[in-house]
């Protein structure tokens, strides 16, 4: 049988996990985290990562615990819709429930190993860094020099029981700040971001949340009500971390998916989808082909796409996070608004 470690038990490794075929290979998973998590936010699920989750066998479980994403607007720091768009079929599923359904998916032939790494596993065989931003396997494989790089941006989120506000449901963006409100299975999912120098690691989440009250005491009621509502066991906090772009996600028999190869800022919501698009792409790859031709094809197919994905969400961070161009990006927002407007009323009048 041909031996597979991967390294790393979140998305992109357990679902990689559960799509390698049994019969073909040895499988390993090295995690540090003794037991799944029990918070986490809401992660959109694409129609890629939706065929992805189809391949794993899990996508109408997650659909049964995952609200729709429905409609939202990108709003001014006020609460003033600039854009509305339709979700059409995306959910948004919980990490916590996403891991569970992930885990339950890996076949019991895989071999489970429970302890922090501070080298590489040995022995023969094929190594996947399927193991975050800080990457062990990119780190001693790839070199120092691809090593993450912190952002000046910190990343607040969470969950509240109430339910969500559908007029309230979007992305806010203020100056040098934004806030997202959506739904999520147990009330009100919302994340918050802005340049901050909490950190970078080993943020207490009490300091952060005050700090996002003070940030956003001036934006919309509706933020305001959902970070009076916000508590520390319901919320994670950190610092944004990025990959620097690899000209191969391949070297040797070494290969990386997820965050470890294209870890990028979540502004345009594909961190999570890519992950588990990486992982059924590289399984389908090894199930079928011999592993040189596998990995040389797998390299193809995804890093292209992973890094135009993270240089876009790169952009957007910055237009909705802009501090001295926020006055001309809300004036050019506001006239395509008005645009819009004339066009529906015109529209409307010609029917």
């Amino acid at each position: 049988m041909e031996v597979v470690s991967i390294v790393g038990g979140g998305i992109a490794g357990l679902a990689l996990a559960a799509c390698l075929e049994p019969d073909r290979f040895q499988v390993t998973v090295y995690e540090k985290r003794p037991d799944l998590p029990t918070v986490g936010t809401v992660l959109g699920m694409w129609p890629n990562a939706q065929r992805a989750l189809a391949r794993v066998g899990i996508l109408a479980q997650a659909r049964a615990v995952s609200p729709v994403i429905g409609s939202g607007s990108i709003r001014n720091g006020a609460g003033e819709p600039w854009v509305t768009v339709n979700g059409g079929e995306l959910f948004g599923i919980s990490r916590v429930d996403l891991l569970r359904l992930l885990d339950s998916a890996v076949p019991d032939t895989v071999r489970r190993v429970t302890r922090h790494l501070h080298e590489l596993p040995g022995g023969e065989g094929l190594l996947v860094g399927a193991d975050g931003v800080h990457s062990l396997v990119r780190r001693e494989v790839w070199g120092a020099a691809t090593n993450a790089r912190l952002t000046s941006c910190l990343a607040v989120r969470g969950t509240i029981p109430a339910p969500v506000n559908p007029d309230e449901v979007g992305e806010y963006w203020g100056r040098g700040d934004l806030f997202g409100i959506a739904a999520s299975a147990g009330g009100t999912n919302w994340y918050a971001s802005w340049r901050s120098d909490l950190g970078p690691t080993a943020i207490d989440v009490k300091q952060a949340l005050d700090q996002a009250r003070l940030r956003f005491s001036g934006h919309a009621p509706a933020i305001r009500q959902v970070l009076a509502a916000a508590v520390p066991g319901l919320s994670l906090a950190q610092r944004i971390w990025t990959t620097p772009p690899l000209r191969s996600y391949v070297r040797g028999s070494a290969v990386l998916v997820g965050d470890a190869a294209h870890a990028m800022t979540p502004n345009l919501g594909r961190g999570a989808c890519e992950s588990l698009v990486d992982a059924v792409t590289l399984a389908d790859l090894l199930n079928s082909l011999p592993q040189e031709k596998a990995l040389a094809a797998y390299n193809r197919q995804r890093r292209l796409r992973t890094r135009a994905l993270s240089l876009g969400s790169a952009a957007l961070m910055r237009v909705a996070l802009a501090e001295n161009a926020q006055p001309l990006r809300d004036r050019l927002l506001n006239l395509a608004r008005r645009r819009n407007e004339r066009a529906a009323v015109g529209t409307g009048s010609n029917s």
